[in-house]
């Protein structure tokens, strides 16, 4: 049982790996697809951005979804459909052709990341939860990290299209071990109905956050389009929690935040994914825009810190199985905090080697935080809720990415505005305290850590 063990983590780890690596493969190439159809850069940023909102949409419902038809169903019909919208991504004819196959990869996407942790928790003994999530996160990480460097790659030797192409032998080789080592397990129900009505209104709920918190600094904070995506968002948000309320078998248990656990280990996940997007998005600004670093040497610098967080994770996941949690990720959220704090801290005659060690420093916090972090949120939701307390962390990561961006360009563009109004140069200050403010953010989320009990 110990070996079908290992091979059903093979299986999901793949999963994985494949959505974390094409999350980060596809923005090198946008360039060359834009060449390749002649689109303007505001069309094809919608091959991302689309991806990204639909993915972010879906992962609750396919969470809710594997709970009541089977976690391995919806898996493997997931990461079948996310290597079909692969190969029509490769056999694209033009820009909306793209992005309808990207929206299709998302689809598939959502249905992994929201039953991979539940496939996980349920096939491995409690003692074992936070080493093999801990290992799932270096997947995670390292296909983060291997993204954009293989996509480079293949786009200068084989073409744009193979960065989707290389999706379907590897994607069908997994998926065979998916279907063959991961066990049937029984679904909660094939009768009980799904909650179609709050699907829907979570789905242009958060598809509408997300979307004027990741345009709120190209359109304008104060811009009607802006401010009526963010207004429609929270009266979605109201009626959605409201329909739950009232349902017998809503997609989102509420009853699961009434423990503690989850809840805080739900808000300490959220800081830390405001802090690491900040930090992805405050870099490059950073070393390109402030110190004149050219793209590979930035991304190369950059590399630290998904390195130490694939090395660390499991590490502290097998840690968290013999101590616990709660000192685990405090730690990791401390470290996390002081490190923004150094990055706010960075000024113009920075070394190449001083800015390596703070993002290892990143790192080093974020690998101790998560994985002990997922084990407990996991841990916290009964059994037959494993699937909708995945959907719930993957929402959480999603949410917190787009907070930590749009956190980080507001404070950066004002302040930075503010500067040159007074004839000061400003890209450097903003930045500095954009960094300040995620730290901040940071030191909360070591306070929900320590005090989730």
């Amino acid at each position: 049982m110990d070996r079908r063990r290992w091979l059903i983590l093979l299986g999901v780890g793949a999963g994985t790996f494949m959505t974390a690596l094409d999350s980060s493969i596809v923005n090198t190439t946008l360039p060359l697809i834009r060449q390749a159809f002649g689109a303007d850069i505001a069309a094809i940023e919608w091959v991302t951005s689309l991806y990204v909102l639909a993915l972010s949409g879906l992962m609750l419902g396919f969470g809710r979804l594997g709970d009541l038809r089977g976690h391995k169903r919806t898996f493997v019909w997931g990461f079948g459909l996310f290597v079909g919208a692969s190969m029509l991504c490769g056999l694209a004819p033009n820009t909306p052709a793209l992005v309808a196959a990207r929206v299709l990869q998302a689809v598939g996407g959502a249905a992994i990341v929201a039953n991979g942790p539940a496939l996980l928790t349920r096939h491995f003994p409690p003692a074992m939860r936070g080493q093999v999530l801990g290992l799932q996160a270096t997947m995670t990480y390292l296909g983060m990290t291997t993204g954009p460097t293989l996509g480079g790659l293949l786009a200068t030797h084989l073409g744009w299209r193979a960065i989707f192409y290389v999706n379907v032998p590897i994607g069908a080789a997994a998926l065979a071990a998916s279907r063959r080592f991961i066990p049937n397990d029984a679904p909660q129900s094939v009768h009980l109905p799904f909650d179609v009505s709050g699907a829907m209104l979570f789905l242009s709920g958060m598809m509408l956050l997300l979307l004027g918190l990741d345009q709120g600094s190209a359109w304008g904070w104060r811009s009607t389009p802006i401010v009526a995506c963010l207004v429609l968002a929270v009266v979605l948000g109201g009626l959605f929690l409201r329909l739950e309320t009232r349902l017998d078998h809503p997609m989102l248990d509420l009853s699961l935040f009434r423990s503690w656990t989850f809840s805080a280990a739900v808000a300490s996940a959220i800081c830390n994914y405001v802090c690491v997007y900040s930090i992805i998005f405050l870099v490059p600004f950073y070393l390109e825009d402030g110190r004149h670093f050219g793209a590979q040497f930035t991304g190369l610098l950059l590399t630290a810190q998904p390195l130490v967080m694939a090395v660390t994770s499991p590490l502290a996941g097998m840690l968290s199985d013999r101590i616990g949690v709660r000192m685990l990720s405090t730690v990791g959220m401390a470290i996390l905090a002081a490190a923004l704090y150094g990055l706010s801290r960075l000024g113009a005659d920075a070394t190449p080697l001083h800015v390596v060690g703070v993002l290892a420093l990143a790192g080093l916090g974020t690998g101790i935080f998560t994985t002990p972090n997922n084990s407990a949120l996991m841990g916290a939701a009964p059994r037959q809720r494993q699937g909708i307390a995945a959907g719930v962390l993957a929402t959480a990561r999603n949410g917190g990415m787009a907070l930590g961006v749009g956190l980080a360009g507001a404070v950066m563009s004002t302040v930075a505005a503010r500067a040159a109004a007074g004839g000061q140069a400003g890209l450097l200050p903003g930045i500095g305290a954009a960094f300040a403010a995620a730290a901040g953010v940071g030191v909360l989320g070591a306070v929900l850590s320590v005090v989730r009990g």
